[in-house]
């Protein structure tokens, strides 16, 4: 029974990280410290619709453009202020993401600090999302599988089975 459960929990391993490159996991634990907590994309596919949750994508405004999850308010990084989320229940559910999740990891902080309570950053950020064939859309609302991979080092983290990527 053991080896039987052992086997078991393997498999659902593999089918969870089968969609990402090799390495993939080891690079966002890299990036991720940990310092605000983390939600699945699977977990962030199950609240999109749920009353007081928030979507932000910590990525640039020419990352967003080519893609994001529906209902993302794009809050940047680079230019990032408090202020650009003042109109936010502090109480809401917020799920930040960016590319992998650094980003959104350093946002996370700052909307921490500031007194936001539920506040989770999407584990392997859009790259994860995309990889795990969840839905996108882009600037116009039209559904899309191309992603924009920050630069030629970070899209080879996006799989191009499951997605199209796209570095300007």
């Amino acid at each position: 029974m053991k080896y039987f459960l052992t086997l078991v929990a393997t498999f659902f391993l593999f089918l969870i990280t089968a969609q990402n490159p090799v390495g993939f996991d080891k690079m966002c634990n890299n990036y991720i410290a940990g310092t605000v907590p983390l939600a699945t994309p699977r977990q962030l596919n199950r609240a999109l619709n749920l009353k007081n949750t928030v979507i932000l994508d910590a990525r640039e405004t020419k990352e967003y453009n080519i893609s994001h999850v529906k209902g993302a308010k794009q809050v940047g990084f680079d230019h990032f202020k408090i202020e650009s989320v003042k109109h936010i229940d502090k109480n809401a559910t917020i799920y930040i993401y960016c590319s992998v999740g650094y980003r959104s990891e350093k946002i996370g902080e700052k909307l921490l600090k500031a007194g936001f309570k539920n506040v989770y950053n999407i584990y392997g950020g859009i790259f994860n999302w995309a990889n795990s064939g969840y839905q996108l859309i882009d600037k116009n609302g039209n559904l899309t599988t191309t992603v924009h991979g920050y630069n030629s080092d970070w899209s080879q983290w996006l799989n191009g089975e499951k997605c199209k990527k796209i570095i300007d």
